[in-house]
């Protein structure tokens, strides 16, 4: 059980990620160096990002900021990028993730990422661009450009192929939060040593305004955000809140001074589909 701030799970390659982390989707220029410099103050040390955010250079800005500012190493922080989709493949992924690296102002990555999987609906021979990625992907980790490697938004059908390979995934980052859980994915990713990370752990405004989650925070003297957070992280999921707004930077990091008690958290993996992105791995055209 995830105790503080500074507590981690241990991934399949021996390595270690924190229990909670920072997302910085729809966070631009600016924003995203103010968001992410803002973080590492308040503490998270692992930040997400992707080359579809288009920001990775703010977000590099950021942690050479907040690197500064926090007064800590480049070695205490855990980096996250992904390799969008148009890019998948072996060639195109070594360029994607130079271009990522280059970017964020960094000599390595934390973890990379298939953002998406390559499906059915859209290639024939969509396991054959799973693997050509992730050979590229497993190269660069033998060089030691990435220390992990991982993926998003993969189902169990496309996890298994990978998990064949020489270097398996430490990491499957999905949507989760009470509403869309996706457990049997969760359940297959652990049962086979695979961190999930959870993006939208806040889910929809549907989420934050549910008068059932809204009961319970108040029971805790919380707040929906935070129960959201903490409900992830007693599942042994990494939740990826993200704010550009400083006082709620900090206060999704106040979740570990209470615990859920096994009955809601129940409740809450119970509750009906709402609140969900409407992305189907399997069904998405982009």
């Amino acid at each position: 059980m995830a105790k503080t701030i500074n507590s981690k799970f241990k991934m399949n390659d021996g390595r270690e990620i924190p229990v909670i982390g920072f997302g910085t989707w729809k966070a631009d220029g600016d924003t995203a160096a103010m968001s992410a410099c803002e973080a590492i103050k308040a503490g998270y040390r692992l930040l997400d990002c992707a080359s579809l955010y288009r920001n990775e250079a703010g977000v590099g800005e950021g942690i050479a900021r907040g690197i500064k500012e926090a007064g800590i190493k480049r070695e205490d922080l855990f980096i996250t990028s992904k390799v969008w989709n148009r890019m998948r493949g072996y060639e195109k992924t070594k360029a994607a993730f130079e271009k990522s690296l280059t970017a964020l102002g960094l000599d390595y990555m934390d973890l990379y990422l298939i953002h998406w999987p390559a499906v059915k609906k859209q290639f024939e021979n969509w396991e054959e661009i799973n693997l050509d990625t992730w050979r590229a992907m497993t190269e660069l980790c033998k060089e030691g450009k990435i220390l992990s490697i991982g993926v998003a938004n993969f189902k169990e059908h496309h996890l298994k192929a990978l998990m064949e390979t020489e270097i398996k995934p430490a990491v499957d980052q999905i949507e989760f939060h009470p509403g869309y859980t996706q457990m049997e994915t969760v359940k297959f990713c652990q049962e086979n040593g695979i961190i999930v990370e959870g993006w939208s752990p806040l889910g929809s405004g549907a989420v934050l305004a549910d008068e059932r989650l809204a009961a319970i925070a108040a029971k805790y003297g919380k707040s929906v955000a935070q129960i959201c957070l903490r409900f992830a992280i007693q599942n042994d999921i990494v939740p990826l809140p993200k704010s550009v707004t400083p006082s709620r930077i900090v206060s999704n990091l106040e979740v570990f001074d209470f615990e859920l008690k096994d009955e809601d958290v129940a409740a809450m993996a119970a509750m009906p589909l709402f609140g969900w992105s409407g992305y189907n791995s399997d069904e998405v055209d982009f």
